[in-house]
Protein backbone atom coordinates (compact mmCIF):
# COMPACT_ATOMS: atom_id res chain seq x y z
CA UNK A 1 0.00 0.00 0.00
CA UNK A 2 1.36 3.28 -0.82
CA UNK A 3 0.81 6.17 1.45
CA UNK A 4 -0.86 9.39 0.98
CA UNK A 5 2.33 11.31 1.22
CA UNK A 6 4.13 9.22 -1.66
CA UNK A 7 0.97 9.47 -3.59
CA UNK A 8 0.61 13.27 -3.58
CA UNK A 9 4.20 13.25 -4.09
CA UNK A 10 3.81 11.58 -7.51
CA UNK A 11 0.94 13.64 -8.35
CA UNK A 12 2.98 16.73 -7.54
CA UNK A 13 5.62 15.94 -9.69
CA UNK A 14 3.51 14.77 -12.44
CA UNK A 15 1.78 18.21 -12.95
CA UNK A 16 4.55 20.16 -11.91
CA UNK A 17 6.99 18.76 -14.42
CA UNK A 18 6.53 17.63 -18.55
CA UNK A 19 7.12 13.72 -17.11
CA UNK A 20 4.74 11.26 -18.66
CA UNK A 21 2.46 8.80 -16.93
CA UNK A 22 4.49 5.81 -18.39
CA UNK A 23 7.67 7.46 -17.37
CA UNK A 24 6.62 8.44 -13.98
CA UNK A 25 5.58 4.91 -12.97
CA UNK A 26 8.75 3.12 -14.66
CA UNK A 27 10.69 5.94 -11.84
CA UNK A 28 8.90 4.69 -9.22
CA UNK A 29 7.97 1.08 -9.76
CA UNK A 30 3.95 1.99 -10.39
CA UNK A 31 1.65 0.81 -12.90
CA UNK A 32 1.39 4.13 -15.00
CA UNK A 33 -2.32 3.45 -15.23
CA UNK A 34 -2.66 4.01 -11.27
CA UNK A 35 -0.75 7.27 -11.42
CA UNK A 36 -3.33 8.71 -14.22
CA UNK A 37 -6.28 7.43 -11.87
CA UNK A 38 -4.33 9.58 -8.64
CA UNK A 39 -3.82 12.65 -11.09
CA UNK A 40 -7.63 12.29 -12.33
CA UNK A 41 -8.91 11.78 -8.78
CA UNK A 42 -6.86 15.26 -7.63
CA UNK A 43 -8.28 17.35 -10.62
CA UNK A 44 -11.71 16.18 -10.13
CA UNK A 45 -11.59 16.90 -6.50
CA UNK A 46 -9.74 20.22 -6.68
CA UNK A 47 -12.53 21.46 -9.66
CA UNK A 48 -15.52 20.30 -6.93
CA UNK A 49 -13.80 22.10 -4.08
CA UNK A 50 -12.99 25.20 -5.72
CA UNK A 51 -16.48 25.64 -6.86
CA UNK A 52 -18.09 25.02 -3.05
CA UNK A 53 -17.09 25.86 -0.34
CA UNK A 54 -16.16 22.91 2.26
CA UNK A 55 -18.36 21.36 4.01
CA UNK A 56 -17.86 21.57 8.42
CA UNK A 57 -19.51 19.25 10.77
CA UNK A 58 -20.40 20.75 14.13
CA UNK A 59 -18.42 19.23 16.99
CA UNK A 60 -21.30 18.03 19.41
CA UNK A 61 -19.02 16.01 21.34
CA UNK A 62 -15.17 15.29 22.37
CA UNK A 63 -15.25 11.85 20.22
CA UNK A 64 -15.95 13.91 17.17
CA UNK A 65 -12.89 15.35 17.54
CA UNK A 66 -10.61 12.96 16.30
CA UNK A 67 -12.61 12.65 12.82
CA UNK A 68 -12.11 16.16 12.49
CA UNK A 69 -8.73 16.60 12.79
CA UNK A 70 -8.06 14.37 10.76
CA UNK A 71 -10.05 15.28 8.16
CA UNK A 72 -8.63 19.00 8.82
CA UNK A 73 -4.77 16.98 8.32
CA UNK A 74 -6.19 16.04 5.27
CA UNK A 75 -7.31 19.19 3.40
CA UNK A 76 -3.75 20.76 4.93
CA UNK A 77 -1.96 18.37 2.97
CA UNK A 78 -4.18 18.86 0.19
CA UNK A 79 -3.82 22.29 0.33
CA UNK A 80 -0.16 22.32 0.86
CA UNK A 81 0.63 20.09 -2.39
CA UNK A 82 -2.25 23.05 -4.30
CA UNK A 83 0.18 25.44 -3.30
CA UNK A 84 3.25 23.48 -4.18
CA UNK A 85 2.10 22.94 -7.53
CA UNK A 86 0.61 26.59 -8.45
CA UNK A 87 4.51 27.66 -6.85
CA UNK A 88 5.83 25.84 -9.31
CA UNK A 89 3.78 26.99 -12.22
CA UNK A 90 4.31 30.83 -11.32
CA UNK A 91 8.00 29.70 -11.31
CA UNK A 92 8.01 28.37 -14.62
CA UNK A 93 5.83 30.78 -16.23
CA UNK A 94 8.68 33.71 -14.53
CA UNK A 95 11.27 31.63 -16.12
CA UNK A 96 9.76 31.53 -19.36
CA UNK A 97 8.81 35.03 -19.88
CA UNK A 98 11.91 35.99 -18.67
CA UNK A 99 10.59 38.44 -16.19
CA UNK A 100 9.02 38.29 -12.02
CA UNK A 101 5.34 37.77 -11.91
CA UNK A 102 5.04 37.86 -8.17
CA UNK A 103 4.12 41.37 -6.81
CA UNK A 104 7.18 42.87 -4.81
CA UNK A 105 6.24 43.44 -0.84
CA UNK A 106 5.60 47.37 -0.11
CA UNK A 107 4.68 48.34 -3.91
CA UNK A 108 2.67 51.57 -3.90
CA UNK A 109 -0.04 51.90 -6.50
CA UNK A 110 -0.21 53.83 -9.56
Amino acid sequence: MISEQKKESIIAEYLTSEISFRALGQKHGIDYRMIHQWVQRYKGKMKIKSNKPPKVKPVNAPDDLPTDVKQLQAELRKARLLNEVLTEVINITEEELGRPIRKKSGTKRS
